[in-house]
């Protein structure tokens, strides 16, 4: 079996670091390279920065917070939100960041998903996809941090977005995020099964046991946790544990 990443996501509002239910609500959190500190010592794989109003505003602004983080913090550092060109990636990996999550600007511009993956590797381009249910096994793709229907059928969408070049896909699902009540499993199965990239689960997790489910039975790649780490309901090491308990390969990592 794959070793598992546990991804600690850092959702971004301004100087904040903040936390909403369905991607609303935004209630500040701290400052976020103390958390992201934290996260990295508590043993976190990888971490994820979204600049929550990036899109809404029309540019990303975590260069700064990226480039105090990757002072202190030596694991992989994804950053999305707000990333319209291959000019807004290249600011981001000089600032520190090594791959970018795009979505937006994605669906408005299915050719950025090339251009990034060209430039940079298809190692580099995460497609960032929030998804919301809209019948039996059927979800539609949201922009603007959950806010906009795409119209777009979350299967084909990712399909179109991986023959491009997408190398990664972080799931949201914007019914479960926030909610604590565990990740939207038929949805994780969806998308795995039809593409051979990693995916990244998030959006639910309520407790450790969630994240057996999504690698188990969703047969997610990795798993991005925030609410359960920014109100310290769960250590990384809790959830590591769990982790090797069930069976799941995960990082050897050595706890101060």
């Amino acid at each position: 079996m794959r070793k598992i990443r546990l991804i600690a996501r850092l959702d971004i509002k301004g100087p904040n670091l903040i936390k909403g239910v369905h991607l609303e609500g935004l209630r500040v959190i701290g400052l976020p390279n103390e958390h992201a500190l934290r996260y990295y010592q508590q043993g976190a794989d990888e971490l994820i920065y979204m600049d929550c109003v990036a899109s809404l505003y029309g540019r990303n602004s975590l260069g700064d917070i990226i480039q105090n983080t990757a002072k202190d913090v030596f694991i992989p550092i994804t950053v999305g939100g707000g990333i319209r060109s291959v000019k807004d990636a290249t600011n981001l990996l000089r600032c520190g960041a090594d791959k970018v999550a795009v979505n937006t600007a994605a669906v408005a511009n299915p050719q950025l998903i090339s251009d990034i993956s060209q430039r940079f590797g298809s190692q580099c381009m995460v497609l960032s996809i929030e998804a919301k249910q809209t019948g039996p096994n059927k979800w539609e793709v949201y922009t603007d941090n959950g806010r906009e229907p795409s119209g777009l059928d979350l299967i084909d969408w990712i399909k179109k977005g991986v023959g491009l070049g997408a190398g990664e896909i972080l799931l949201t699902s914007v019914d479960r995020e926030g909610t604590r009540k565990g990740f939207d499993i038929p949805l994780v199965q969806a998308v795995t099964q039809e593409v051979s990239v990693p995916v990244i689960a998030s959006g639910g997790m309520g407790k450790p046991e969630d994240m057996i489910d999504a690698v188990l039975e969703g047969k997610a790649d990795a798993i991005a946790m925030a609410d359960i780490l920014h109100y310290d309901r769960a250590t990384l090491g809790d959830i590591r544990s769990a982790a090797i308990t069930a069976g799941i390969e995960v990082r050897d990592f050595e706890y101060a």
